[in-house]
């Protein structure tokens, strides 16, 4: 994990390059400063070691200018930032050199992937952003093509891939990364052996050039909606922001039933849409849906296919046709499209089906009130007997007034609804039961369970289903930890759910 938290160089620098590649001044150079040699950059004084350059970034709660000490003692070598006056110490007092730049984050991202050799040469690189959807693209794209034979890597909000398929997570309250932890990870599926790799990449990484000095080979636009304007302002800032994708990189695959993706049409593209009556190179019809997942024919440029998708929700076959044109552009066959779509194994957190029948077992990340009503909603469609949910809600300052709607809309949508933990952290695990209990009996329901511990309440609704029965387990798919009062626990809940599975078909 170490490694990816700093860069790595393949190459090194010395700071009067240094100066010179991100188009700064040395505007304070103790005698021989600028011949000392850079192998690394970091933006965290905390991360930095020996001959590293630490780059001071302004930030919404911190000025990266009052770390510059403790970047010093760690051995940082030079100082990169935008405004030598706020630095502490000041540059007259320095030990080392300070470098001025126009912007401190592009200067980050310059210097890393300069000094990471820029690996995006190495790969074939495909890139995916919009509003909804990217996550579960990225991740279809990535597994088509590891399908289809290439050591493929992945960079998803969910984690990241190397060459194999086991799920790495950055540290904790490290979810987004910067940089130099993207261009150290392309570093490593590099040097593992990888040749692609798929990039899921947000507005605000584009935003804040995150992703600068990467190069993509295929951009894929799912669709853009309001979202994140409290970031970007407004739709026209937001869109621009995902457009830089698309400036740099060579083929763009785009949704036609999406007006904000078609103003990208000035760049070699090809289009996807599962709407009727949508005109676009790769299409959908005959769709159909059932427990098991989704089927319907794919019509492309050659010809037609027939496509099984185990996956939940009709809104996955467009995040499906996105996934086909960027694959079956980079070279990958309908054969190995149509059998790697029919084996994909999900995403995690994402409506993701661990058994199909006699009971249909799901995780889904649904935390919130909408996401929760998304979730049961769909699910009740496919669900032939009853639907049962279990779910908790987070201690803290997490919203404590999404408890309550919670507890309402599961017992409103589903038959039954178990409510147990999910990080409650220093609030008393009964007190947010409560709350919950309240929304539904607000609700005029009853039809409900409190169950504090998340083991017993799993093990609790795999018992209760039968035949014909959907059990959803929501708000902690996906994640690694479970988080009680000061305790903090390993929890993979792919894992824990398929262990009851086991025990519960040990006992019938």
């Amino acid at each position: 994990m170490a490694l990816l938290l700093r860069l790595r160089a393949a190459n090194s620098m010395t700071v009067a390059q240094v100066a010179k590649t991100l188009g700064g001044s040395l505007v304070h150079a103790p005698l021989g400063a600028e011949k000392r040699v850079i192998t690394g950059v970091s933006h965290n004084s905390v991360w930095i070691r020996p001959g590293d350059a630490f780059v001071a970034i302004a930030g919404q709660t911190h000025d990266g200018h009052a770390f510059i000490s403790g970047a010093l003692a760690n051995g940082a070598i030079a100082i990169v930032g935008e405004d030598p006056a706020k630095a502490d110490p000041l540059p007259a007092k320095l030990p080392v050199a300070y470098i001025r730049v126009a912007d401190a984050r592009l200067a980050l991202a310059t210097l890393a992937a300069r000094l990471a050799d820029h690996p995006c040469r190495k790969l074939t690189l495909v890139g995916v952003t919009g509003t909804k959807g990217k996550t579960t693209t990225a991740w279809l794209i990535r597994h088509l093509l590891a399908y289809a034979g290439h050591r493929t890597g992945l960079l998803s909000t969910l984690g990241y891939k190397l060459g194999d398929d086991s799920l790495h997570q950055f540290p904790a309250h490290f979810t987004t990364p910067e940089a130099p932890q993207i261009q150290a990870t392309l570093s490593q599926i590099v040097a593992e052996g990888g040749t692609h790799t798929v990039v899921e990449a947000s507005s605000e990484a584009l935003a804040q050039y995150r992703l600068h000095g990467t190069t993509f080979d295929v951009a894929v636009w799912t669709n853009l909606a309001p979202e994140h304007l409290n970031f970007h302002g407004d739709m026209a800032h937001y869109f621009q922001a995902k457009r830089l994708l698309f400036e740099r990189s060579a083929f763009a695959v785009l949704n036609a039933a999406d007006r904000w993706g078609m103003r990208l049409t000035d760049r070699p593209h090809i289009t996807y849409s599962a709407e009727t009556g949508v005109a676009a190179d790769w299409t959908a019809r005959v769709i159909t849906e059932d427990g098991a997942g989704l089927t319907f024919e794919v019509i492309g440029p050659a010809g037609a296919f027939e496509a099984t998708l185990p996956m939940i929700g009709v809104y996955n076959v467009p995040n499906a046709l996105a996934a086909i044109a960027a694959t079956a552009h980079l070279g990958v066959d309908d054969r190995a499209l149509s059998d790697g779509l029919a084996s994909f194994p999900g995403v995690p957190g994402r409506m993701q089906v661990l058994r199909a029948a006699p009971v249909r077992v799901v995780l889904d990340f649904a935390h919130t009130p909408d996401s929760l009503t998304n979730a049961l909603a769909s699910l009740r469609q496919t669900t032939a007997r009853r639907l049962i949910v279990v779910l908790g809600s987070a201690g803290g300052p997490r919203d404590p007034g999404k408890r309550a709607p919670l507890g309402a809309v599961a017992t409103q949508l589903a038959d039954h609804a178990v409510f147990t933990e999910e990080d409650c952290r220093d609030t008393p695990i009964r007190d947010i039961l409560n709350e919950m209990k309240r929304g539904a009996d607000e609700a005029g329901q009853t039809n409900y369970t409190l169950i504090p511990d998340r083991w017993e309440a799993i093990c609790l609704a795999l018992d209760q289903a039968e035949s014909g029965d959907t059990v959803v387990f929501c708000g902690k798919a996906g994640e690694t930890t479970l988080e009680r009062a000061d305790e903090i626990i390993p929890w993979d809940e792919e894992t824990i759910v398929r262990q009851a599975m086991r025990q519960q078909a040990m006992r019938e």
